[in-house]
């Protein structure tokens, strides 16, 4: 790690232009919600031995919607999750283009999520498929996936161009 500092944190580096304050504001609210939930099956549950029916299925919903918020302030920060054993072991500027092949990689990746998540989201809409738990229709939920997976999309190109114009 100390060969390659600027992997992690490269010195000079521009921050992105849109702050990542927002994913943490949607992060912290999304905790926030998924507490709430949770606490009011539990006094709920506790005081009348029965539970809402919804909040299994919100739950999971929101920690889905968490994670994505989570990856999009990863990758906008550069600390998202990556092994880099033998990329510290490289030269810094073969480093620097590894880094920018796998940034490539993680938007293929995602850009693929939007496309199909987008036609997923089209026959929820199309069908009228409702959700197991509590019979919502489905899209609501399946709305977020080819949003926030475009969002990360476009976080991981604001790093694929600042990573482009650092020299090394």
């Amino acid at each position: 790690m100390d060969e390659h500092p600027d992997l992690v944190k490269p010195a000079g580096e521009e921050s992105p232009r849109i702050p990542v304050k927002i994913e943490e504001f949607f992060a912290a609210l999304t905790m926030a919600l998924i507490c709430l939930i949770t606490f009011a099956n539990v006094v709920v549950r506790y005081f009348t031995d029965e539970s809402f029916a919804f909040t299994e299925e919100f739950s999971v919903f929101l920690m889905v919607v968490l994670t994505f918020v989570g990856a999009s302030a990863a990758f906008a920060k550069n600390s998202h999750i990556r092994m880099s054993f033998l990329v510290e072991k490289l030269p810094p500027r073969i480093a620097h283009y590894i880094e920018i092949v796998v940034m490539l990689a993680a938007a293929v990746l995602f850009s693929i999520l939007v496309w199909y998540g987008s036609k997923l989201l089209l026959d929820d809409w199309n069908f009228d498929t409702t959700s197991p738990g509590i019979g919502i229709p489905q899209w609501i939920y399946t709305l977020w996936l080819p949003l926030l997976s475009a969002v990360i999309t476009l976080r991981i190109l604001g790093r694929i161009l600042r990573l482009v114009r650092r020299k090394v």
